[in-house]
């Protein structure tokens, strides 16, 4: 059982200390190329450039999670990629001014409102996020402009 200090588990400070270090990291290495003023829409490029490559590694298959876990050569690229898609992400909530951490807690809190898991989890024998009440429930967030 984690530690709570006021609501939070020791586990999230170590966490969210661990992010400053990266985000000190990246804006560094943004300075130091004279990046810090790429424009938004160039590191929006990249972040979709840099997943369609995440997604390349999975064409034509569908392998389970204990089997791309087993897979060591697949792993090592998937960890590549990972890492550039979520550099371009930091990079640009840098860039842009925002608190990183807040906006991920805010998007986390909204999608646990949205899939509370009474309603999302271990429905049939369907893997998770393919049940058609996944697709009713964000097919009605969006006509209704909750995203």
């Amino acid at each position: 059982m984690s530690t709570l200090i006021y609501g939070q588990s020791l586990w999230y400070y170590k966490f969210m200390d661990r992010m400053d270090n990266v985000e000190r990291a990246a804006s560094k290495f943004l300075a130091e190329r004279g990046w810090d003023k790429l424009r938004p829409s160039d590191l929006a490029k990249s972040i979709s450039i840099e997943a369609a490559e995440l997604l390349e590694l999975f064409q034509w298959t569908n392998p389970e999670l204990d089997k791309v876990k087993e897979d060591a050569g697949k792993i090592t690229e998937i960890k590549k990629e990972l890492a550039d898609v979520m550099i371009y992400c930091l990079d640009m909530s840098i860039l842009l001014g925002l608190d990183t951490e807040k906006i991920i807690l805010d998007k986390l809190e909204k999608a646990s409102q949205k899939y509370p898991p009474s309603v999302v989890k271990n429905i049939g024998d369907k893997e998770p996020g393919t049940e058609d009440v996944y697709h009713s429930i964000k097919k009605s967030y969006r006509r209704d402009g909750l995203s």
